[in-house]
């Protein structure tokens, strides 16, 4: 009896986090694209959240956007904001403004995504000419 093995090509190589990282090391911040709803989607994925189509493509991001929601940390060491930032292509992350006091991140302020660089890059934002900084 002859066994036939299917592969999906998903799976062949790295994983999307992996792809993800891959790009922030190269200094490209990149967003997933639906190929048939037209979806961006954050964090990396197999499956569009949207459709579920697995047709998704990378796609370098301008990083322009807005903080969706955000608060304050108060810590000892200093205190320190986490933002939903809603991107321009309509995916939003989680992550944080620099470049502006803490308690001076407000929803709707404009930002500009800025890959920290290092071993493991990550993506942070700062406010933009319209921001107050």
């Amino acid at each position: 009896m002859e066994t036939t093995t299917h592969t999906d090509p998903r799976f062949d190589g790295p994983g999307p986090d992996a792809q993800y990282r891959q790009a922030l090391l190269e200094g490209r911040f990149v967003l997933q694209h639906c190929e048939d709803c037209s979806a961006a989607r954050f964090p990396p994925a197999l499956v569009c959240r949207n459709c579920g189509s697995a047709r998704l493509a990378w796609r370098v991001s301008p990083g322009a956007g807005e903080v969706y929601a955000t608060t304050t940390v108060r810590d000892r060491a200093g205190d320190y904001n986490v933002a939903i930032v809603q991107l321009e292509q309509g995916a939003r992350m989680i992550s944080r403004v620099d470049g502006i006091a803490a308690d001076a991140v407000r929803m709707g302020l404009p930002v500009q995504a800025h890959i920290v660089p290092g071993d493991e890059p990550f993506v942070v934002f700062k406010p933009t000419a319209g921001g107050t900084a």
